[in-house]
């Protein structure tokens, strides 16, 4: 398989995660020089490996990052999974205010979508999870509108044209009908591209009414209440480190 190049990241973005300064006060330090790069001077867009780059603030090593912890969020709707929002809606962050580590959403899940959410401090492990390249497989349950027949499950495991290109081939099975004229999904894609089952299924004719991610990268929700969180155990992040190939290194 393809080897991937580690994550890159904004050197100020670095440096707040790091403790040093908020992430508008230290571009305030990059831009006065007292940050150096292998020995240089750089400009505030700079993009850094922290585990290659030598950085200095104001002749001093950066601070050590944090023990990496990980975690499964049962996300509810109604939240994005970004750190901040124009519109000011709640954050999954919010949701995490009290862990011992600062950590970012691997991927992302829609605003109306819930569901199994990994969150983690450990940049490249959540790089390669999300890299195309890895086809984690994200397995969802959806209520739809209609009664999906053959066909439709078919297009759906053969691939459908979207506006930005074919699917690739998914799971799908159907689990249940009910007698307001709905249905319920199974799906498993192993894309990330934005609102992907939602408009798979819109494109074979039965709108999605409901969505739930139960697993990611074979990372179940299991009981999991909306809202709630766990960590990782060791062998689930054994695991998630063995399908992106990083088993070998610590």
């Amino acid at each position: 398989m393809t080897e991937i190049d580690p994550p890159r990241i904004r050197l100020a973005k670095l440096l707040a995660q790091r403790g040093v300064a908020a992430r508008r006060k230290a571009e305030d330090l990059i831009a006065e020089g007292a940050v150096t790069v292998n020995g240089e001077k750089v400009p505030v867009v700079t993009l850094v490996d922290p585990e290659r780059d030598a950085i200095e603030v104001r002749g001093e090593p950066l601070p050590a990052a944090s023990p990496h912890v990980y975690y499964l969020l049962h996300k509810p709707a109604g939240y994005i999974t970004s750190r901040s929002d124009p519109q000011g809606r709640a954050s999954v962050l919010d949701l995490c205010q009290d862990l011992p580590a600062r950590v970012e959403p691997v991927g992302r899940l829609d605003y109306e979508t819930e569901g199994a959410l990994l969150l983690t401090n450990d940049g490249n492990l959540a790089h390669r999870l999300t890299h195309p390249s890895r086809r984690v497989p994200k397995t969802y349950v959806a209520r739809v509108s209609g009664d999906p027949g053959a066909e439709a499950l078919r297009s759906i495991q053969e691939g459908v044209d979207l506006e930005d290109g074919r699917t690739a081939p998914a799971a799908a099975r159907l689990l249940g009908r009910d007698s307001r004229g709905t249905a319920r999904l199974e799906i498993t894609v192993i894309e990330g591209r934005n609102r992907l089952v939602r408009r798979i299924l819109l494109k074979v004719g039965h709108p999605v009414l409901s969505l739930r991610r139960v697993e990611f990268a074979g990372i179940s929700i299991g009981e999991l209440k909306r809202g709630e969180l766990r960590p990782l155990t060791p062998a689930e992040v054994r695991r998630l480190r063995k399908i992106v190939g990083l088993e070998k290194h610590p």
